[in-house]
């Protein structure tokens, strides 16, 4: 049999509970959900980092951020384009490589954005391209599209699109939340769908194809077209988790981004950087935008979904999940800066494997993205590099799974979490028992009665570390 053409669909920070498949009434997913139905629903999938560039560098390597040196969205870490990864590997197996939409491999220079110019971006693509990418549609999140002239930038500026997305991203009075100003086929996660669907039309269904289609969405801002905001059961929406008082010890990592002066990304918004400052009417619209973004990257996934089959049939292995999630109010609280909440941390993780082989299974291996990359070259025939990824075609046996970042470090086992946050100005350590307390309100770390599970998971990720820092 021919190798079986590969497609790769992450959202940005993709709260799973979203998707109907986890009982959202306020929308219906069902061309995501078919991924999961027709394929592996993977219960327990995690992210390796609540950061974008460590997450995606993760999944495109096979390795854990501290091993890659890809560990931070701000610092200069840029993943070394010597390191094996997918795209090299799949090459090598005559696989066509192409992308679309977002990658973020590299630390975006934040500091040089200016309101009034979208900046030259060639530099940004040219390295993407040297990490083993044949084709590449680059709409580099939706931010970064408009501070930076990528090729969505590009064509956006040729439509009148890009000012007018450009000032919303700057106007803090929308505080990342409004409707999609532009003509809706410009909006980046339907021009990604557009550009990967045409380029699956024009390729040779008898050459081996690899694509990773990465949408930007639902990733803020929240900027959902108008005739998708119509479609959410505003009524329908989960109420959020949250408890009185909740983050008023200042040993929760949170304390201050709830209270003031936060990091979470969106206390950047709120009034003195508190995200308790938001209106229960601020909250209510970031979660219909929220949600019709998802309704929205789902109608995508159908049509990519389609053209897949109508080219390559059944020989074809899809893959979706999340870089990682989005905390979407709960705890009250967006974003998902330092955090292990289960909201960011536990991603929805769905594979529809060629010819309909393992149809409606329902797997409780402990996964993680570092998965994806064994996966896919196990699939092509190819040779799996050395990495701490292991293939989904066998048996995961794996009893803890880690999340890092920039001075972040996290393990959990599914019931338990410890979270170690050493930074000039947070330190912190968390422990969380879901079995005692599912919704995650309090930290165990003092706790007598869980003094021996966090020994044994201090115990992990020093184990975890210390096998790369000193071998």
């Amino acid at each position: 049999m021919s190798k079986p053409a590969i497609l790769l669909i992450t959202c940005d920070e993709l709260n799973k509970n979203t998707l109907s498949l986890y009982q959202n009434e306020a929308i219906t997913t069902p061309n995501i959900d078919s991924i999961a139905t027709d394929g592996v629903f993977y219960e327990n999938a995690y992210t390796v980092s609540p950061w974008c560039l460590p997450a995606r560098c993760a999944i495109l390597t096979g390795l854990y951020p501290h091993e890659s040196g890809a560990y931070s969205n701000f610092r200069k870490c840029p993943l070394d384009n010597g390191i094996p990864n997918i795209f090299t590997e799949l090459k090598k197996a005559s696989y066509h490589i192409s992308m679309f939409g977002k990658c973020h491999f590299a630390p975006v220079p934040y500091g040089k954005t200016r309101p009034d110019l979208t900046l030259p971006y060639d530099e940004f693509k040219n390295y993407y391209m040297s990490l083993g990418i044949n084709h590449l549609d680059l709409e580099d999140d939706k931010q970064v599209s408009v501070w930076f002239m990528d090729d969505w930038a590009k064509e956006a500026e040729e439509n009148g699109v890009l000012t007018p997305a450009r000032d919303a991203v700057w106007n803090r009075a929308l505080q990342k939340v409004y409707p999609f100003p532009g003509k809706e086929e410009f909006h980046p996660d339907i021009w990604t769908a557009r550009k990967a669907i045409s380029h699956i039309k024009d390729a040779n269904a008898s050459d081996p194809f690899f694509a990773w289609i990465s949408f930007s969405g639902p990733h803020y801002p929240m900027d959902a077209p108008q005739s998708y905001l119509d479609r959410v059961k505003t009524d329908k929406l989960t109420p959020r988790v949250l408890k009185e008082g909740e983050l008023d010890a200042i040993d929760r990592i949170h304390h201050n981004s709830y209270h003031g002066n936060g990091n979470i990304d969106g206390a950047s918004q709120a009034k003195d950087r508190a995200c308790k400052n938001f209106s229960e009417q601020y909250w209510l619209d970031m979660r219909h935008n929220y949600n019709a973004n998802v309704l929205l990257i789902d109608d995508m996934v159908g049509d990519i979904l389609q053209a897949a089959k109508e080219k390559f049939g059944e020989n074809v292995l899809v893959i979706f999940t999340a870089d990682h999630g989005e905390m979407l109010g709960n705890h009250g609280l967006w974003g998902k800066h330092n955090c292990g909440y289960e909201e960011v941390w536990h991603i929805p993780f769905f594979i529809k494997y060629p010819d309909g082989a393992r149809k409606g299974e329902h797997n409780t291996d402990l996964i993680n993205s570092l998965d994806i990359l064994p996966t896919c070259l196990e699939a092509a025939g190819a040779d799996i590099p050395a990495i701490s990824g292991q293939s989904l075609y066998h048996k995961i046996d794996r009893q803890y799974t880690f999340a890092e970042g920039e001075g972040y470090l996290a393990v959990t086992d599914t019931r338990h979490k410890y979270i170690h946050i050493n930074k000039p100005r947070e330190r912190y350590q968390e422990l969380l028992d879901l079995t005692e307390d599912p919704c995650e309100f309090e930290n165990k770390i003092n706790s007598e009665c869980h003094q021996g599970i966090l020994a044994t998971l201090r115990k992990e990720l020093i184990d975890h570390i210390i096998r790369r820092v000193l071998p």
